[in-house]
């Protein structure tokens, strides 16, 4: 059976705004199987500018967000046209776009950054706005990682990203099942923010507080994690339900961290059903030594994995250069399983330049 191979650059920006993930990517399908190779791989960090219209953007009206879309689709277009300066042929734009709103339950999901004229930007075809149909199809529209997990990772008992928010991807009797746990680096950062820093370093900070135990009881009494999977979090959730209830506490910056990172690491025990698992850890909270050490003592029968640099880093870029290649032969890339839809299906919006 013949190789067949796609070489494209996967585009992500997450929640935590750390910025513009680009990852140029062969994919190779043989024998049914799915293989990859980061040839290149770049974080374009936000300039001030976007940084504080993106932290408020799902404030913004209609006609002002329509406004931010185009302007961040002629910034984002820019950006890939950087990257791809030195690169061989690119079959692929595959781009996720910015989430500004997720409010699925209300069948809203809106990623900018997903406009036609990007295509044309770049002079490549695009495939990008992948939650939209899911989301209409009356599933979450998140998370979208999991059939990558599956497809790519499947050495692993559990896929962790720690990103802005925690979500996990595992096999669970022949289906995938998936969905976002606890909020993360965009909780941590906030903090983090108040002691003059754009994150805790490592978890310094967490590491000089102490548990407040009467914070962490509440914290884990928020309604969302009595529900059920399929669910998942956005910044709306954080800002009406997390923040609130951390803010009642009069305690120091250290404690909250402190005490955040250990409910974040409860949390994501609780989940972990399999003594001796193996759990990849990727994401910017695979650098939070902190954390990091609170999961292996809250799952402490489990091997937790952090993989290369460029996976614990570009992972999700990766995965959605995979999901924009099967949209591009129409096959499945969205499980209901996974999401909540009535149906598997190929999702996203294909542009050409």
């Amino acid at each position: 059976m013949k190789t067949q191979k796609y070489r494209v650059i996967g585009v992500m920006s997450g929640t935590s705004l750390d910025g513009i993930d680009l990852c140029e990517v062969e994919f190779k399908l043989k024998k049914n199987q799915w293989s990859f190779y980061i040839l290149k791989a770049k974080t374009q960090p936000y300039p001030q500018k976007w940084l504080k219209i993106l932290s408020s953007a799902h404030q913004l009206d209609k006609v002002q967000l329509e406004k931010t879309d185009s302007e961040y689709t002629d910034y984002l277009a820019g950006v890939i046209s950087e990257f791809m300066q030195s690169s061989d042929e690119i079959d692929l734009i595959c781009s996720h776009g910015h989430t500004i709103l997720h409010q699925p339950d209300d069948g809203i999901t809106y990623q900018i950054g997903n406009l036609p004229k990007l295509a044309k930007q770049v002079g490549k075809a695009l495939v990008c706005d992948f939650r939209t149909a899911d989301v209409k199809l009356g599933g979450q529209g998140a998370p979208l990682v999991p059939l990558g997990d599956r497809m790519l990772f499947s050495e692993y008992d559990y896929c962790i990203n720690i990103g802005g928010f925690v979500n996990i991807s595992f096999e669970n009797k022949g289906h995938r099942k998936a969905f976002d746990i606890c909020p993360a680096n965009k909780a941590l950062n906030f903090y983090a923010s108040k002691r003059g820093y754009d994150y805790d370093d490592k978890g310094q900070l967490a590491s000089k507080g102490n548990l407040q135990s009467d914070l962490f009881k509440h914290l884990n009494q928020l309604e969302f994690y009595s529900k059920q999977p399929p669910k998942s979090l956005g910044i709306e959730w954080l800002e009406a339900q997390l923040l609130p209830v951390v803010e009642k506490f009069d305690c120091s910056i250290e404690d909250k961290l402190h005490t955040l990172c250990n409910h974040m690491a409860f949390q994501i025990s609780r989940v972990i059903q399999n003594k001796g698992s193996k759990i990849l850890i990727t994401g910017g909270g695979a650098y939070n030594d902190f954390l990091l050490n609170c999961l292996k003592q809250y799952s402490k029968s489990s091997i937790v994995i952090i993989p290369e640099q460029k996976i614990v880093e570009y992972k999700e870029a990766v995965i959605f250069g995979l999901l924009g290649v099967l949209k591009y032969r129409n096959e499945v890339n969205v499980l209901s399983s996974v999401t909540g839809a009535i149906h598997d299906h190929s999702s996203g919006l294909i542009y050409l330049p």
